[in-house]
This record gives C-alpha cells, structure tokens and sequence, in this order.
C-alpha cells in the first residue's frame, strides 16, 4: 500500500491516467460518515477481495470529505477528495467524472486562520486568493505564577485577547463579507480554542450555513505566506494505492 498526498494539477493529471487503465473496473462513491459496516457492505457488493476490507475502512470511515475507490486490472486505488462527495454507489465501469468535475470547477473558498496574535483571512476562487487580510495583535503569553499579580495579568491578558479577536472580525466582515453569498466553503486553520473563540466573537461566522471543510489544525503562526499554501492544501487530495504482488 502506498499513501500520497497531490495537489489540484497532480490529482487531474492521476485521474487522466487512471482513465487509460486497462480493464472495465468499479466505482465506489462513499459520502461522509458512514459505518464500518456500511463501507464493508458496499466494498463486498463490488467485489473487492476481503484482504484490503480493513485498509478501505480506516481511510473511508475515517475520512471527513468521503472517498472515491476506483478498482480495475490496472489499476486499485481510493481518493480522499478535498470537498465531500454526495452520496453512496457503486458505478461500473470506472466513472471518473463526478470526482474530475468537482475539481476542476473554481470553488470560492473562504479561508480563516488565526493564532493568538496572528491571523490571516482570505477568500480564494480555485487556487486564487482573491480577497486577504494579514495582521498581527499584541497577547501576552499565559503569567506562570500565582497570586494577585498573576490574576492582574490574566485579567489584562483577557482584554488582549478581546480586543484582537474583535479586530480580527472586523477584518473577517472586510475580506469575507462581500462574499458571503457566493461562498461554496470555508474552513478554518490554527489553533482549534483560538477559532472557537473567534466564532462565539464573530456574528458573520456563526450566522453563515456554508459547508465547512476539515480544518488545517497544524499550521505556523498565520503570514501571507502560510495563507496561500493553505489554498493549496485545501485543494490537495490523498490518494492510497495497492499495487499486486
């Protein structure tokens, strides 16, 4: 078994590849949040050997954006897609269009990433960030000792952390706002209590009902820089491979 992860360009280029192996093959298309037994039951429909059932589980029942198993002579593969898939079927003979489509069409994607003291806020249609704010707010790290002088610091440390957040939804309403409507996702990137906080500090982000993609939870402290490579990441594909003895 092989694991891989592409990028946008590199995952087409795999799929027309794929379209030019040999054999008729299947297609199985496995939506979010499905059980153990929903994706063995399917897997055994389609005539999958029983040795790769448990592989084909743990990244098909593990995956927050489903799966795409394509299995031919030429070729045995299972794609774990940047945006969810819809619904659950098995396809013959290999169907590459439902997932091909969903990425070469240009997605706007809002993008939030934040750290306490750095965030980094931008909406990108395909890979293009169209929209960014990048900024930096002074919060002091966590007072190491106690007493009074330790509760006078967590107290100032709070307003910190206050008054960046409120910053940071200004800047979320700025970048953001003008394209709410238009929104296909959004997803969200650095540390999980810090965007938590942000959301219960900003309306616009509670209030939207775009679907929203699986965080990027390890990422450096928010620039431009990290920005952009998250668009990239978040277009990115994992692809797992077994390949006949």
């Amino acid at each position: 078994m092989k694991k891989r992860i592409l990028n946008r360009a590199k995952t087409l280029e795999y799929l027309n590849n794929l379209a030019d192996a040999p054999g008729k093959g299947v297609t199985l298309c496995l939506p979010p949040r499905l059980s153990s037994g929903e994706v063995q039951g399917v897997c055994k429909e389609a005539d999958i050997p029983e040795d790769v059932h448990p592989q084909l589980i743990k990244h098909a029942a593990g995956s927050a954006t489903g799966c795409y198993v394509f299995w031919n002579a030429g070729q045995k593969c299972l794609v774990i897609p940047p945006f969810p898939t819809t619904e659950k079927q098995a396809v013959q003979p290999l169907d590459l269009a439902q997932l091909r489509s969903r990425l070469e069409h240009d997605h706007v994607i809002a993008l939030v990433l934040i750290r306490l003291g750095a965030y980094a806020v931008g909406v990108s249609r395909g890979e293009k960030l169209i929209s960014s704010k990048v900024g930096t707010g002074l919060v002091h790290g966590r007072h190491r000792q106690g007493g009074s002088s330790s509760h006078r610091f967590e107290r100032h440390r709070d307003k910190q952390i206050e008054t960046f957040l409120n910053r940071v939804c200004e800047h979320v309403h700025e970048t953001i706002g003008p394209y709410v409507k238009n929104l296909d996702y959004i997803v969200y990137g650095g540390a999980r209590d810090t965007i938590q906080l942000l959301q219960k500090y900003c309306p616009l982000l509670m209030q939207l009902k775009t679907p929203v993609l699986p965080p990027l939870l390890n990422i450096p402290d928010p620039r431009q820089e990290v920005l952009e490579k998250a668009v990239s990441r978040v277009w990115s594909s994992t692809v797992v491979e077994w390949k006949e003895e």
